[in-house]
């Protein structure tokens, strides 16, 4: 069994910076991907970013060049820095690891922008 916890969410204006972590324990094997996933009210799940084990991240558009995920295999913990945030990046942020084609996912933290 894989668990995942996330931290750093909160509230911040526009143009503020976060950065969200999440820990992954339990039955976790070397080659994996870990990323983000958010969750707006009213709207689909969808893809913030991902990093697999030595591999190349993949953004969504909409926060290219604005956010960065990185992970540090050793303690099993991916990261999102996320600069110059808009309101529009509100939404329930969700850590996921995907290995050996099992989706595991966290519980998710708030991220509030305010104009």
């Amino acid at each position: 069994q894989v668990q995942l916890v996330e931290s750093g969410g909160g509230l911040v204006q526009a143009g503020g910076s976060l950065r969200l972590s999440c820990a992954a324990s339990g039955s976790i094997f070397v080659i994996n991907t870990m990323g983000w996933y958010r969750q707006a009210p009213g709207k689909r799940r969808e893809l913030v970013a991902t990093l697999p084990t030595g591999g190349s991240a993949d953004y969504a558009d909409s926060v290219k060049g604005r956010f960065t995920i990185s992970r540090d295999n050793a303690k099993n913990t991916v990261y999102l820095q996320m600069n110059s945030l808009k309101p529009e990046d509100t939404a329930v942020y969700y850590c996921n690891l995907k290995q050996r084609l099992i989706n595991y996912w966290g519980l998710g933290t708030q991220v509030t922008v305010s104009s």
